[in-house]
């Protein structure tokens, strides 16, 4: 079992910016990926970042891509997304996922076996 505790989330101004933070605990070893998702206002869950944990290699879908990091720390269990030039468009709550497989473009939210509980975000014009 893997534990996801994801802090961070608030608001913020178009043009701001904000950190996410997503702690794991449990067996965390098995975690091959880890990565951020997002549901916004009446929006299907999207995959926004994605890290692989062997070697810190990021994904990110087009719409943040140049604006969001995925970072990790190793030694923290710990993953990050640094979200800059905030846009209304970016409102939603954010998940923290972590699952065994090798990260994929495709971003399937079905092949990541633990989320956190999410954390909002919410971005004002």
């Amino acid at each position: 079992q893997v534990q996801l505790v994801e802090s961070g989330g608030g608001s913020a101004q178009a043009g701001g910016s904000l950190r996410l933070s997503c702690v794991a605990s449990g067996h965390t070893d098995s975690n091959k990926c880890m990565g951020w998702f997002r549901r916004g206002p009446g929006q299907e869950r999207e995959g926004v970042a994605l890290i692989k944990t062997d070697d810190g290699g990021a994904i990110y879908t087009n719409s943040v891509k140049g604006r969001f990091t995925i970072t990790q720390d190793k030694a923290k269990n710990t993953v990050y997304l640094e979200m800059n030039s905030l846009n209304p468009e970016d409102t939603a709550m954010y998940y923290c996922a972590a699952g065994p497989l090798v990260c994929s473009r495709l971003m399937t939210p079905r092949t990541f076996g633990y989320w956190g509980q999410g954390t909002q975000v919410t971005v004002s014009s």
